[in-house]
């Protein structure tokens, strides 16, 4: 009988290989090669027009990259985007689906209207954006609301001042419905005689919230932020449709420096370097939210 156990477990373990060899194997092709591979070109200087002449030049994109003063200021556009729009949009979904959450009347509706962003293209949601931040009154409503108060107007994408936190703001009203359905799921995950004990021991609603529903939603908090974070750093869709990068390059992210570097000017070597110091960047932050999140 033992042998029999044993045969059975090892016909299992077998059974688990087999199956989980194909998702192996296109994580190893569409993940680790590329990730590789662009370490690997890192150290060539490789243009995209001479794929012939690929020549070994060590440390030099790296060093020339930390002397480019282009790649520090998208360095540093990507983190201010990061910084503002990760607990604006957080906070904004949390607050979506505690409203939704309350089964007041009409707000399924409400919940596919804001969700509804998620299901179109970035690309038709820049362009409508554009259109509504235009400086012209006639064309840009925005601006339009903005007269009716005597203010404006206002060149939002072409002044360096609002170009960023535009595209902060247009990001954050795009992306929040995803992560209110999963606060949404996480709200739902919470038993309803905690408030109803709570209700009867005289708590409030902010009592309720910030001892109830903030604990019980510690999981799914940590989860929208590391996931909110990552997307914000990968940030590229918005600035190229709605600003090229400008204005004085206050909106070039470094996913855009890198896009520039090696599609624009052919520098693919140069943009390799680029991104693996941008990987290693997103690497380090996550671990970093990671440890700092973690509860014993």
């Amino acid at each position: 009988m033992r042998a029999a156990a044993n045969c059975g477990r090892g016909g299992n373990s077998l059974s688990g290989v087999i199956l989980s060899a194909p998702a192996v194997f296109l994580l190893f092709l569409f993940l680790i090669v590329p990730i590789l591979g662009t370490i690997y070109f890192s150290f060539f200087t490789y243009q995209v027009m001479r794929p012939d002449n690929i020549l070994f030049n060590g440390l030099r994109n790296y060093q020339k990259l930390f002397r480019d003063q282009n790649f520090w200021a998208a360095l540093r556009n990507s983190v201010y985007f990061t910084l503002l729009v990760v607990p604006f949009q957080c906070a904004l979904a949390l607050g979506l689906a505690l409203l939704v959450h309350s089964r007041r009347r009409g707000v399924s509706i409400f919940r596919t209207m804001y969700f509804s962003p998620q299901l179109t293209s970035m690309v038709v949601i820049a362009i409508l954006w554009v259109i509504l931040y235009n400086s012209n009154a006639s064309t840009g409503l925005i601006n339009a609301l903005l007269q009716h108060f005597h203010i404006g107007p206002i060149d939002f994408l072409n002044d360096p001042k609002t170009a960023m936190n535009s595209i902060i703001f247009m990001s954050a009203w795009q992306g929040a419905g995803y992560q209110m359905m999963i606060f949404l799921a996480g709200l739902n995950g919470i038993p309803a005689e905690q408030y109803e004990a709570a209700s009867a021991d005289g708590a409030n609603r902010l009592e309720q919230f910030w001892y109830i529903t903030l604990p019980g939603l510690k999981n799914t908090i940590k989860y929208v932020f590391m996931i909110t974070l990552i997307q914000a750093m990968k940030l590229f869709t918005q600035p190229y449709i709605m600003t090229k990068g400008g204005p004085q390059n206050r909106t070039k992210t470094l996913v855009y420096f890198i896009y520039e570097q090696g599609f624009q000017k052919g520098n693919f070597g140069y943009a390799c370097s680029v991104a693996a110091i941008f990987f290693l960047i997103v690497v380090t932050m996550s671990l970093l939210v990671k440890k700092l999140t973690r509860t014993n």
